[in-house]
């Protein structure tokens, strides 16, 4: 994968991590108690492996988590924060996701939480800090994001993501409902992640695909891709570097985006960007019949003030299309696929 992000564009797109997930691990820690790398899988270590990948361009993501035992069962970080931090940071492991499976209590969750982040930053190794602290604590109590935020990089709040349409649209359902609370807490520094992009699999057609990157980009999720690009289609390979996209979803205000409103089946979401810019998705839920339109004021837009007095439209997916300008008081009648996205780019004049 390291070699195949080197050589055809996903690096200089701006996909820069290579990240292992769970069952890495041999089943059993070394003598003096640190985590060793399964002697089949990874023959050479996992210091090696960063090696590699660092002689690529690129960085190297790995796994633990919070209780005594992984989500497969391998060996976990409690009761060994610091020793495991400095374990990864000497390995020169640049991300680590931490997740939450068999923590005894929400006490212990969070408190081992909070003990991975001051260790890893004891290490004086920049590293990336990626929790499930939130998605954990959920169905007992409402997560603190202000405390999640100053301990943790991104942050999951929902179930994992799988290579289907279901999956896609109740991480957007879920997103919608609880925005309130998440929306304003994203930012430089601290995100929230709706999980892996799953484009270039089998599971989501087309216009599926375009509504997750699109929907992803809008709402400022960090961009990991869960696919083999040994075996990716030319179409999804366009869709996941396409640079318009990515820069929306990179955009440095950090602002994400939320659903400004739903009729029946189409959705409206808006991303404030930097240079007095919009990025507007137009989401069709509806999963049967053909195309269909939805027509909206552009004074819905940026609380009545993103098209004043005009504004330029650029059509972003699922095909770049210049759409002129505009006026404050006009309409922008939309054609959207079934369960597709159209998203625009909309800047103030």
């Amino acid at each position: 994968m390291a070699d195949v992000m080197a050589a055809e564009g996903w690096r200089d797109a701006g996909y820069e991590f290579v990240c292992i997930d769970d069952c890495w691990m041999a089943p059993t820690r070394d003598e003096h108690g640190r985590l060793q790398a399964d002697p089949k899988r990874f023959p050479s270590g996992i210091r090696k492996l960063a090696d590699y990948v660092h002689s690529r361009g690129l960085k190297l993501g790995i796994y633990s988590d919070v209780g005594n035992k992984t989500c497969a069962g391998f060996p976990g970080s409690y009761n060994h924060y610091d020793l495991d931090a400095q374990t990864f940071a000497s390995w020169g492991v640049d991300l680590l996701k931490f997740d939450g499976c068999n923590s005894d209590t929400l006490e212990l969750l969070a408190e081992g939480y909070r003990r991975m982040s001051l260790a890893l930053n004891n290490t004086g190794r920049s590293i990336v800090y990626s929790c499930e602290w939130p998605f954990y604590l959920r169905p007992i109590q409402q997560p603190n994001y202000t405390e999640i935020k100053q301990y943790c990089n991104h942050w999951r709040n929902f179930f994992d993501v799988y290579d289907s349409w279901s999956s896609i649209k109740s991480i957007l359902d879920w997103t919608a409902l609880h925005q309130d609370s998440i929306v304003k807490i994203a930012g430089p520094g601290g995100w929230n992640d709706p999980d892996m992009l799953v484009i270039g699999n089998f599971g989501l057609s087309w216009d599926q695909a375009v509504t997750q990157m699109a929907m992803w980009a809008v709402m400022a999720a960090p961009l990991f891709m869960s696919n083999d690009l040994r075996r990716i289609s030319p179409e999804a390979k366009w869709l996941l570097q396409n640079k318009e996209v990515i820069a929306i979803n990179q955009d440095p205000l950090g602002k994400q985006g939320y659903q400004i409103t739903k009729d029946k089946n189409f959705e409206l979401w808006e991303r404030p960007l930097s240079g007095r810019a919009y990025a507007v998705a137009v989401l069709n839920q509806q999963e049967i019949g053909g195309p269909q339109n939805f027509t909206f004021p552009l004074t819905f837009l940026g609380n009545g003030l993103a098209c004043n007095p005009a504004c330029a439209v650029q059509q972003v997916l699922p095909a770049s299309r210049d759409w002129g300008v505009h006026s404050w008081v006009s309409s922008l009648s939309v054609e959207v696929n079934p369960t597709g996205t159209v998203l625009l780019k909309v800047v103030a004049l």
